[in-house]
């Protein structure tokens, strides 16, 4: 392969790389890893992670979230009562106050998609609107990982 080809698939690679962890910004909020499973075919519904960081001075907090894949998309928190799994809805949001990262991850804090209009497909996209209460909103796409993966980049269980 001449040098030309191997720098050009060097940097080919490299915008692969970039374009799959689409990072965003809203002011004082940096937006990371915007991820999803996919979703079997008659799945009602699926769960959306990111981690949110305010760099900002003031408090913040994620509101809602809207999106054309779903009916309604919800904020949710998962948790342990004794040996049973909770999930509730978040009313109120999440909030960021100034200086902290928060992560919504499996098992914890995430979205919830709700009334999918079709299955999340691996190695697409789906996107959603993020909602703040100070900062205002801004569109990101989610990146659909395989069914069972625990984090962005894996290939399911």
């Amino acid at each position: 392969m001449s040098i030309t080809r191997t720098v050009l698939a060097g940097l080919l690679s490299l915008l692969a790389v970039a374009a799959e962890a689409a990072d965003y910004k809203l002011g004082a909020i940096e937006i990371k890893q915007p991820w999803t499973r996919a979703t079997p075919p008659s799945a009602p519904a699926g769960g959306g992670y990111l981690v949110l960081t305010n760099t900002g001075t003031t408090p913040d907090r994620l509101v809602a979230v809207t999106s054309p894949s779903a009916g309604k998309v919800e904020l949710h928190e998962m948790s342990m009562e004794g040996s049973i799994m909770r999930m509730r809805e978040l009313p109120k949001g999440v909030e960021l106050p100034p200086g902290a990262t928060v992560t919504l991850k499996p098992g914890g804090l995430h979205l919830m998609f709700m009334d999918l209009k079709a299955p999340f497909a691996k190695d697409t996209k789906v996107p959603a609107t993020l909602v703040f209460e100070k900062a205002g909103s801004i569109p990101v796409e989610l990146t659909v990982e395989a069914m069972g993966a625990s984090a962005p980049g894996q290939h399911g269980r």
